[in-house]
């Protein structure tokens, strides 16, 4: 009798702690969750658009933006150069010119422009945020404004994170355009290209289905907002004795498994 009951306990402490810590490790990704569907509340509704909000949301758009832009344009170049011209060069040796559209839109537009935006984003912009979020929470900052009726969520996270999706779909039109106008224009040099650019782009927008403009904003635009909500998450889950030597490459892990596991969801969702 005694021995079953010293069974059952043990049995008890470890279900304890495999529980424990897979509590623990949903416990992010519940609030992340709630977090997101905040946002998306709150952005809908006309009320919460007041003057400091617009302001940090314009804030939060030229810091993203301009920082993020020329590490954009030159990521594209190389994909460009890298991916669209070996497209054009290769397809057309074999007489497959017809492949160059699908090819780009199946592997450029839908898988790799999400993750590199996303990924330049979590670098250029996340860090930051999680940085300032990680200083604010250490110096009380936050309880400061509790304190003085101000909300941290309607004043800093949803304006960071609608900056953020912004941000994150404009400069993923930007990269494919200019991956597809370097490729282009390498192709040129390199070989001897049939079409116009215009007439280049034609074929690719004609490659694309409804369910490829539906599915490459949802992925720029929940990219850059869950990009945005791990670090502000990160950062107000930090403790006392977290600084930036331990926040910063967990919310940097957190940001490129977010990215990919949103990118892989909704390529399997389409």
């Amino acid at each position: 009798m005694t021995a079953i009951i010293r069974t059952r306990e043990l049995l008890r402490r470890a279900a304890g702690e495999i529980g424990g810590g897979v509590r623990g490790r949903a416990a992010f990704v519940l609030a992340l969750a709630a977090l997101a569907a905040g946002v998306v509340a709150e952005a809908l509704r006309p009320g919460s658009w007041r003057r400091s909000v617009r302001a940090s949301c314009r804030l939060g758009l030229r810091r993203t933006i301009g920082g993020g832009l020329p590490t954009t344009l030159t990521t594209a170049g190389l994909i460009g150069f890298a991916m669209v011209f070996e497209a054009i060069y290769w397809l057309g040796i074999v007489g497959q010119d017809a492949l160059v559209g699908p090819v780009l839109v199946t592997v450029l537009v839908r898988e790799v422009a999400p993750v590199l935006v996303g990924l330049i984003l979590l670098g250029r912009n996340g860090t930051v945020i999680l940085a300032e979020f990680g200083a604010m929470q250490a110096g009380g900052q936050f309880r400061a404004l509790d304190a003085q009726g101000l909300d941290p969520f309607m004043l800093l996270v949803l304006p960071f994170a609608v900056a953020s999706a912004t941000a994150c779909f404009t400069l993923g039109v930007i990269f494919v355009l200019a991956a597809l106008g370097t490729g282009f224009v390498a192709a040129n040099v390199f070989s001897t290209v049939q079409k116009s650019f215009p007439g280049f782009l034609e074929d690719v927008l004609a490659a694309m289905s409804a369910r490829d403009f539906a599915i490459f904003p949802a992925k720029m635009l929940g990219i850059g907002m869950l990009v945005a909500l791990v670090a502000c998450l990160t950062g107000l889950s930090a403790g006392p004795d977290d600084d930036a030597a331990v926040l910063l490459p967990r919310g940097f892990v957190r940001g490129v498994l977010t990215i990919l596991l949103t990118s892989l969801v909704l390529s399997m969702a389409a």
